[in-house]
């Protein structure tokens, strides 16, 4: 079972789909099933177009072995193209590690979730990132204008965020709902992450940051406060899933509507990094989502009676 999400310029948000191990072959037939638009030639690991960057999405452990996979056409092409060390073709061929770059044409699916980046097409135009209409909101709502006036933001955003997330997994936990509880106290740690750096750059400033108060944001609430039932223990992980998404999206989309909108180079730099950050932390959800709606249809799938009884 494997998450494969793949992220490029060329498109206007990251697509996650699911492949069984070994049934769909090469990430290059994957993402022509699903109109990912990679680009290749001659499919046969020796022209080098359809180069891309494999990661995994979840730390890899000492199973993420698929180095074993790499052909001699490919680490050629790789050499050839500078994509590929000296050093990461002996992890490849003596501890069977993957090295950064893969040929799409060459790289098999394998059981492990997946970030496929590359950079597409050069002559299509770089898209924008998707936007849903809860940008909008914030656009007409929020400007801001000094570095200072955004760490403000961001300080109150992701404590807002770390608190009401830690407050969940609580109780979630006191309801017996520990898998659910486990997932908010990770979206609570991203946060905390989030909040020491928007801190750690406050005090390279060493000025007073401004803590907005709740009345300045639409609806009286931060752009990551979910509104949901999420007090309610019988939660079932893919609503807590999708619950979290609707929060990270609306803070990733309130960074990059700043990011467009401020007149401050500096500013708009640093929304564009805490922006970049909170894609992530989607990507990370956007696969779990895909994973658990899997799990949900093959089991009911398997509870369904067959045509014997």
């Amino acid at each position: 079972m494997a998450n494969v999400t793949f992220s490029s310029p060329r498109m206007a948000k990251d697509v996650t789909v699911y492949a069984v191990a070994g049934d769909r072959g090469t990430i290059l037939a994957l993402a022509k099933e699903n109109n990912i638009p990679i680009p290749f030639d001659c499919q046969d690991g020796n022209c080098g177009s359809c180069v891309v960057e494999v990661s995994h999405i979840y730390a890899p452990t000492k199973y993420s072995k698929y180095g074993i996979a790499l052909t001699e056409e490919e680490k050629e092409t790789l050499r050839q193209l500078g994509k590929i060390t000296k050093d990461e073709i002996y992890e490849a061929e003596v501890n069977d590690m993957p090295p950064r770059y893969r040929l799409a044409c060459q790289c098999f699916v394998r059981n492990e979730d997946i970030m496929v980046s590359f950079v597409g097409d050069e002559t299509l135009p770089v898209q924008k990132p998707h936007i849903t209409p809860a940008a909008k909101i914030f656009k007409g709502g929020i400007k801001v204008g000094t570095v200072d006036e955004f760490l403000g933001y961001a300080v109150k955003i992701e404590q807002d965020a770390a608190d009401h997330f830690y407050s969940l997994a609580e109780g979630m936990k006191e309801g017996g709902n520990a898998e659910v509880a486990k997932l908010f106290y990770q979206l609570a740690g991203f946060s905390r992450m989030h909040l020491h750096e928007a801190r750690e750059q406050a005090s390279r400033l060493d000025a007073d940051v401004v803590i907005p108060p709740d009345y300045v944001w639409p609806d009286q609430a931060t752009p990551e406060r979910t509104s949901m039932m999420a007090a309610d223990p019988t939660l079932t992980k893919l609503d807590a899933l999708k619950a979290a998404l609707i929060g990270e999206r609306r803070g990733y989309e309130f960074y990059l509507a700043i990011a467009e909108t401020s007149e401050n180079a500096e500013v708009r730099d640093l929304a564009k990094a805490f922006a970049r950050e909170e894609s992530e932390h989607l990507k990370i959800i956007e696969a779990s989502i895909t994973r658990e709606e899997w799990l949900i249809s093959t089991a009911d799938m398997a509870d369904e009676p067959t045509a014997a009884e």
